[in-house]
């Protein structure tokens, strides 16, 4: 034991010690998985599809063949009832041990039901009343009507079972040996009888028992449509399960003692069952049956589920032998890509370790364009880097890259813009234009707003900043615009987001006056709510599409950083508002034919929030 373990002790540290045995490890499971899995699965799936397919395909057959002997032996019935001389025929029954036209009518009409049919093997006509009976049957290329006497008929089982039944009738099997027909002359009975009891029309008293011992040849040739394989059994029943055809008899009595031919017809009409049988050796079979829906005669056909399973294995033995060469070849194919991957990374290991050791010339061969290559490639420049620094290439590189940034940071700011708006606005106004001094005034004050440091500021400081804003705003839209503003003294000390009011105003400007080319009226009003203050920006433009308005409304769910398009800055105030004051804050948008709505809200004590 201590011997086993040693060894695979050092297998496994001989497979760890390699990459290439790692990965050819690796990939070897990967394979054997993925081939082992997909080998498995598909025998599942062929396995029920194959137990599926013979399932629909034999429920239909015996379906359509159980049709056709339940019609045959309905034709047998018919054949039984002479329908247009019924009454004469009573007559004769009745007359004929006195009459001897009426003996002569019997005869003759047992001899026409005769030559009617070919898979008969003879008629028996049982008169009651006289205890003897009229035979027909075929002697050599004769046909010969005999009359006999037979003092047990009234015992047999079948004719007790036709005087009981409400519909006169019985059917009699001789699958079973030890049945018999009463009648010593009827040796070779074939393999059922049809009997019917014929009953006075006036008296209703049974008169006679017609009997009809149907040769197999035609049920054969019926059933031969049934595809048979070895293994499986065919039966076919009666509806108290009385057998009439069986391939094995022996089976049908296996079957009943087990009691599972009882529970056939009594859930689901043609529901197929499972069964396992004694022999041989314990198989289980699939047993599909049809139920006939005239008078509930049963085809039952039990089939081995390793026959069903047959085309499984094969294609499972068949995908495992597939997999086995598929793993031989990808161990190959492994070891070889494995071989070429680790070849290299074999070189730069060995340059790394020199220089680790302190050998700075260390450089490794770039073979390829791959990661690996790639590596090496670095390798080699970080060698080479390492040299630089020992002869202070690197301190060059400092100075440089400091250099560099005192030139960044003496870069134009935005204060230098502001001055050079003033100087512009000093030689306008020197020049007499007044309305250009107006536009660049406020111009140069709103970069003033917008650059200050500030992010929370006053209601009447943002108020200021869209009187300017507005000014540049009217000199581009001129009298198409029309503003008015309806702000509340007492808020006016309000603490609110820089550039909030603009950022709904532009909204309304870009929606509203740039969409249409009549005027416009923009109403900038602010109003105090139980908690909160509502502020709200409202223009009679066209309104928002509602698929902008569906992009708006999502773009406030997505993450700052997914966010693009035109409605940014509507997406920058909605999430300053949450950052600021939490969920008590809100913008909404409300938009109509009439116009549009912009609404933002901000908790009382606002400046507590910030």
């Amino acid at each position: 034991m201590g011997s086993v373990k040693k060894a695979f002790m050092q297998l496994k540290e001989r497979i760890s010690r390699r990459l290439v045995n790692k990965l050819v490890l690796l990939f070897t499971s990967i394979i054997i998985l993925v081939v082992g899995s997909l080998t498995i699965i598909s025998y599942q799936m062929i396995e029920k599809e194959s137990v599926n397919n013979s399932i629909a395909s034999t429920t239909n057959n015996l379906k359509l063949i159980n049709q056709k002997l339940e019609d045959y032996l309905d034709g047998i019935e018919q054949l039984s009832l002479p329908s247009l001389r019924y009454d004469e025929t009573i007559r004769a029954i009745v007359n004929e041990e006195s009459d001897y036209a009426s003996k002569m009518y019997l005869e003759d009409y047992l001899r026409e039901l005769f030559y009617s049919r070919h898979d008969l093997n003879g008629i028996y006509l049982y008169l009651i009343d006289q205890g003897k009976y009229y035979s027909v049957t075929q002697e050599a290329y004769d046909i010969k009507v005999r009359v006999s006497y037979e003092v047990g008929i009234p015992e047999q089982s079948w004719y007790k079972q036709a005087m009981k039944s409400p519909r006169n009738r019985s059917f009699q099997s001789f699958l079973d040996p030890v049945e018999q027909t009463g009648y010593a002359a009827n040796e070779k009975p074939g393999f059922m009888a049809y009997h019917r009891v014929l009953r006075s029309i006036a008296t209703k008293d049974p008169k006679a028992v017609i009997s009809f011992y149907l040769k197999p040849s035609v049920v054969d040739e019926i059933m031969q449509d049934i595809p048979f394989e070895k293994g499986e059994h065919l039966l076919f029943l009666d509806p108290d399960n009385v057998p009439f055809r069986a391939d094995e008899f022996g089976f049908f009595k296996e079957a009943k003692s087990d009691g599972w031919l009882s529970r056939i017809g009594d859930s689901t009409p043609d529901a197929p069952m499972t069964l396992t049988a004694k022999r041989p050796e314990e198989t289980k079979y699939l047993v599909v049956y049809n139920v006939g829906e005239k008078d509930g005669w049963k085809l039952v056909k039990p089939i081995p589920y390793s026959n069903i399973y047959e085309a499984a294995k094969t294609a499972r033995n068949l995908s495992y032998m597939i997999g086995l060469i598929f793993l031989v070849l990808s161990i190959i194919l492994v070891v070889l890509i494995s071989n070429a991957i680790t070849k290299p990374l074999h070189k730069l290991a060995y340059q790394m370790k020199r220089f680790s050791e302190g050998t700075f010339d260390a450089s490794a061969p770039v073979k390829g364009r791959d990661e690996i290559a790639y590596l090496t490639q670095h390798f080699n420049r970080m060698v080479i880097r390492t040299n630089d620094l020992i002869n202070e290439r690197y301190k060059m590189k400092l100075v440089e890259k400091n250099a560099i940034l005192k030139a960044l940071e003496a870069e134009i700011n935005p204060h230098f813009l502001y001055n050079a708006l003033q100087a512009i606005s000093t030689k306008a106004l020197k020049s007499g234009e007044y309305e250009v001094v107006d536009m660049v005034d406020a111009l140069a004050l709103t970069l003033r707003y917008c650059i200050s440091s500030k992010d929370i500021v006053y209601a009447r400081e943002e108020l200021r900043h869209i009187d300017h804003y507005l000014a540049l705003q009217k000199a581009r839209f001129g009298s198409r615009l029309e503003v008015s503003v309806d702000w509340d003294q007492a808020l006016e000390d309000l603490l609110i987001p820089k550039l909030s009011v603009q950022s709904l105003v532009e909204n309304s400007i870009k929606h509203a006056v740039e969409k249409v080319s009549g005027p416009v009226k923009i109403t900038i009003r602010a109003e105090s709510e139980d908690t909160r203050t509502r502020i709200s920006v409202h223009d009679n433009g066209p309104g928002i599409e509602e698929a902008r308005m569906t992009q708006i409304l999502k773009s406030f769910q997505t993450e700052w950083e997914d966010q693009e398009g035109e409605n940014i800055g509507l997406k920058n105030l909605h999430t300053r508002l949450k950052l600021l004051y939490g969920d008590e804050a809100a913008l909404q948008i409300e938009s109509s034919g009439g116009g549009t709505t912009m609404i933002m809200f901000i908790p009382r004590g606002g400046g507590s929030y910030v």
